[in-house]
């Protein structure tokens, strides 16, 4: 069973081609800022499945898998 939520995310992307998730929005309409980004590595959803890009991120203190796979992001479940 896949366990993706998959979500809206406003990103900053440098002259590099680096992406920095800012927010994210869920289909509810609920937004959350990102307070920091804690890891950037590629790694595979160990709950929904696939390979992207892992942003570790803390969000109101608490940590959570972020995944860019192939310019669609999502949480895991």
């Amino acid at each position: 069973m896949m366990s993706k939520i998959y979500v809206n995310v406003i990103a900053e992307h440098d002259v590099n081609g680096n992406v920095k998730p800012v927010l994210i929005k869920l289909a509810d309409g609920r937004k959350f800022l990102i307070d920091k980004i804690l890891d950037v590595r590629q790694a595979p959803s160990l709950k929904g499945g696939g390979l992207g890009m892992r942003y570790t991120c803390r969000i109101y203190g608490k940590q959570y898998y972020l995944f860019n796979e192939m310019g669609r992001w999502f949480l895991e479940k």
